[in-house]
């Protein structure tokens, strides 16, 4: 009997694997990215402009069914925006004074997520939908375009790095088109929204005073790519 157990078991594992399929890629990412911005009415930040940014990386799909598949890999991501709050404390001047910050960011992602496909809809090809998430680390930052930050207020220097937190997180959704073009060669193209879910700031709040102030990242990507 338990030979018996152990023969179905393996036979099971046998069958998973041979109907399982990897299929690597890789992608280019053309985006437009913001920040999300918001704080008590007193500094009132606000998102004034986005920025376009460049990614891409591996693109690792794992089939578990004919039209499902477990997506990951590994990306670089540019992300950030420019903001405006109002300051009100001044090295020259006591009444308060709007600023603007351009802040550019860098994270090396890994998204977790699940793609499904619909069957052909034309010859070869398939729609694809994607849901799920990536986490992120910050890996590069820069503040007015300058890896260092001199402070218009208390003209203070600090490392753009020290204003943001390292980790990063985010919701994503996106849908595109897949197409064969041979046997295992296969070009898609989609979009895909990244909701930042993380605030990642921190220099205001310890460093200026400024309480509750809140950036999360968004991006909405092109995503282009090929798999072998």
């Amino acid at each position: 009997m338990k030979k018996s157990l152990l023969a179905l078991l393996l036979l099971g594992a046998s069958a998973g694997a041979a109907s399982a399929q990897v299929e690597i890629g890789l992608k280019l990412s053309p985006s437009v990215a913001y920040l999300r911005a918001d704080s008590p009415s007193g500094s009132s930040f606000q998102n004034e402009k986005s920025k376009v940014t460049l990614g891409g990386g591996l693109v690792v799909d794992y089939f578990f069914g004919q039209n499902y598949a477990f997506s990951s890999g590994l990306w670089l991501t540019g992300k950030g925006g420019t903001i405006s709050y109002t300051d009100k404390t001044s090295a020259t001047n006591a009444d308060p004074v709007r600023r603007n910050q351009e802040i550019g960011l860098q994270y090396l992602e890994v998204p977790l997520t699940v793609k499904l496909f619909t069957n052909d809809v034309a010859t070869d090809t398939k729609v694809y939908f994607q849901l799920g998430g990536s986490v992120g680390a910050l890996i590069g930052s820069r503040l007015n375009g300058d890896k260092r930050y001199t402070d218009p207020a208390t003209a203070q220097e600090t490392e753009a790095s020290k204003h943001f937190i390292l980790p990063d997180a985010a919701a994503l959704v996106g849908a595109g088109v897949e197409y064969q073009l041979g046997q295992s060669t296969k070009v898609f193209a989609g979009l895909s929204y990244h909701r930042g879910l993380v605030n990642i700031e921190k220099y205001f709040d310890k460093d200026r005073g400024i309480k509750d102030v809140t950036l999360k990242n968004n991006e909405i990507a092109l995503d282009l790519g090929l798999k072998f």
